[in-house]
């Protein structure tokens, strides 16, 4: 991103600023109407858009890419190297203000838009006109602020339907012509495209969250989580880097964003981990590990989360609730990986002087009750906008309770910019992602991938799954987690619950599953935006470090499938059916971490390390028997081997 300065960056700063602050106050419309009311009855008539509250939905949709797509032609260059890194080119602007025509176009004509019959109306030359200047920009606003490789998928899904009927078996199609390609992708806005459903929730629900998790950390909650995770974890055996699980994972309640979980805490806790040993690709690699988890951690998950309650038609609360020990057993998992690691090589805790004291902690304890707040507001079924819109309001008034919290109007100046930032180039990628649903759907390929995949699996569930887990993560090479899990659930989920009927999954458990590996996505290698990131602050290669943030995460993966064999782990069934899977996996992942750190108490050998591995996988994946068996098998292997090397460190001291 450019490094702008004066008039310019402020100009920047006010315009995201103010339309970030727009989208909190269209949150707050039953409020705001309320209070409204007592000063005058009607005056919601002469508010803009004719009332309070959200646009109707193609106003909505098309003025939050109209306000969020300009500015990115102005911070992010052509080209890394040739392009100006301080200023806009002449031809940045061009693209501004080019970009903003169609988007302006269907912000102006809503009305008519909405009204239209899709592929029955004429295609005006005109709109044709608007949808190929929105498909050239976007492609453009995508391959410069997100992902190139998102730009290639959504440019490669045009093409194909354009293509398609000269392509032989399954992959061939009906013939489209230019406006019908053009339509499906731009101007249909209640299927998909750029202005249907997911564009939708992004302008609402996911922006308002994104408004929430930059007042936290403009109020000084992510001093509170820095502070938390270096006193409850740097006293321990490699310290270091299990504060960087810990705060990774707070931080997650924040951003639900990998890099951004990166760059922030990895900034405090990579340099600890080389200072205490370990290498700096393995820093990387935990710090990537612990931080792709963040999109995983209720209450403020990923954007995907905020999709998925909306295209599943399930509550966000129920989500989050789901979501809650899935996401506690993958720390877990790294917290393990870590302390086995830690304790094979001998490291120590972190410094004393660097440990911040408990009164320090507790001076920030009071920016928890927002959060609390949230939770409780999304379980007593509020709507994620309205709940949100309250939490950030909780967020400015709590702050003022202490001198240190306090935020001025230049701290929220610049949590509403941090907002607006966060939501440009979201906006653009996931209009992308909208654009490839659109296509696939048109071309029939959703069908087609799907059937490919279950003839594949011969009807195996388990092969099902493993396909599926392996398609989220080929996607994630190229493309950012929320489109890839829409891709991916459009192809697999329907397959997941035709074959998983026996065993009775449900619409939930499909997509949790293909959710939970689309945030994996974002470490493994080749391609892994949060390693990546990783590397770039411990100066070391990134493709070694996305291979150590698998390796630090794998055992996490089990994890993934247990929402489908084990439902327990997502708050379901009695007490004891919950303890029971929980508890499985927990045996589970420290048996697979310890396999193959190659420490469980005391070093092992190859023999050993196999064993316990076994162990563990049976545990995890030995579905075919009783739950009891498992969780025996896994238990008297740990306790086994625990109690030998414990009986073996003993006589050696001796």
């Amino acid at each position: 991103m450019r490094e702008l300065t004066g008039p310019l960056r402020g100009a920047i700063v006010l315009w995201l600023a103010f339309w970030a602050a727009v989208h909190l106050y269209f949150a707050g419309g039953p409020f705001f109407e309320w209070a409204a009311s007592l000063v005058h009855p009607g005056i919601e008539r002469a508010m803009p858009f004719g009332g309070f509250g959200f646009p109707e939905p193609v106003e909505m949709r098309s003025l939050h890419l109209l306000v969020f797509t300009p500015p990115l032609f102005l911070l992010y260059p052509a080209f890394a190297k040739r392009s100006p890194q301080t200023r806009p080119s002449v031809f940045d602007w061009v693209w501004a203000v080019v970009s903003a025509a169609p988007h302006l176009w269907v912000f102006v004509n809503a009305a008519a838009v909405s009204d239209r019959m899709e592929y029955v109306d004429p295609f005006t030359p005109t709109m044709m006109a608007m949808g190929i200047t929105c498909m050239v920009t976007m492609l453009e606003a995508i391959r410069r602020a997100v992902e190139p490789g998102l730009a290639w998928m959504v440019a490669g899904c045009l093409l194909y339907m354009a293509t398609g009927h000269h392509w032989p078996g399954v992959l061939n199609t009906r013939v489209f012509t230019a406006p019908e390609i053009i339509e499906a992708a731009w101007l249909v806005p209640t299927a998909g495209g750029v202005y249907g459903p997911l564009t939708g929730i992004v302008a609402t629900t996911i922006a308002v969250f994104i408004l929430f998790g930059a007042f936290m950390q403009g109020s000084g909650t992510g001093r509170l989580f820095s502070n938390l995770g270096a006193a409850v974890a740097g006293r321990y055996t490699g310290g270091p880097a299990k504060v960087s699980v810990v705060t990774s994972g707070l931080f997650g309640t924040m951003s639900g964003s990998s890099v951004s979980n990166v760059i922030t805490t990895g900034a405090m806790t990579i340099p600890l981990m080389v200072k205490v040993g370990y290498r700096p690709a393995v820093a990387g690699g935990i710090e990537s590990a612990a931080s792709v988890g963040g999109a995983l951690m209720p209450p403020v998950m990923g954007a995907a989360a905020f999709v998925m309650a909306e295209i599943t038609n399930i509550p966000y609360g129920d989500i989050i609730v789901a979501a809650a020990i899935g996401a506690v057993l993958y720390y877990f998992a790294i917290l393990a990986a870590v302390h086995f690691e830690a304790k094979r090589a001998g490291m120590e805790p972190m410094p004393l002087k660097d440990i911040p004291a408990w009164r320090e902690v507790l001076a920030d304890a009071h920016l928890v009750i927002p959060i609390g707040l949230l939770v409780w507001l999304m379980t007593e079924r509020w709507s994620g906008n309205y709940a949100a819109f309250w939490a950030t309001i909780a967020m400015v008034g709590v702050s003022l309770l202490r001198a240190r919290t306090r935020m001025g109007w230049r701290a929220i100046l610049d949590s509403f910019y941090s907002a607006g930032l966060t939501m440009a180039p979201l906006a653009v990628s996931i209009a992308g992602a909208g654009v490839v649903v659109s296509a696939l759907t048109a071309t029939g390929m959703v069908v087609a991938f799907g059937g490919i995949i279950k003839e594949t699996a011969g009807g195996s569930l388990g092969l099902l799954l493993v396909l599926v887990a392996l398609t989220v993560l080929v996607l994630g090479l190229g493309i950012p987690t929320t489109p890839s899990y829409i891709i991916a659930a459009a192809i697999g989920v329907p397959t997941i619950l035709e074959l998983g009927r026996p065993l009775g999954v449900d619409l939930l458990q499909a997509h949790m599953f293909t959710f939970y590996f689309a945030v994996i996505a974002d470490a493994t290698p080749p391609v892994a935006a949060a390693a990546f990131a990783a590397a770039a602050i411990a100066k070391a290669g990134p493709t070694i470090t996305s291979v150590h943030a698998t390796r630090f995460g794998i055992a996490g993966f089990t994890v993934g499938f247990a929402f489908i064999y084990d439902p327990g782990i997502m708050l379901r069934g009695g007490v004891v059916a919950i303890a029971m899977a929980t508890l499985i996996q927990v045996v589970a992942l420290t048996l697979i971490t310890s396999a193959y750190a190659g420490f469980l108490m005391r070093p092992m050998g190859v023999a050993l390390r196999a064993a316990l591995g076994a162990a563990g996988l049976f545990a995890a994946f030995g579905h075919v028997a009783p739950d009891e068996v498992r969780l025996l098998v896994g238990m008297v292997a740990l306790g086994a081997t625990a109690l030998v090397q414990g009986m073996a460190g003993r006589a050696r001291v001796a």
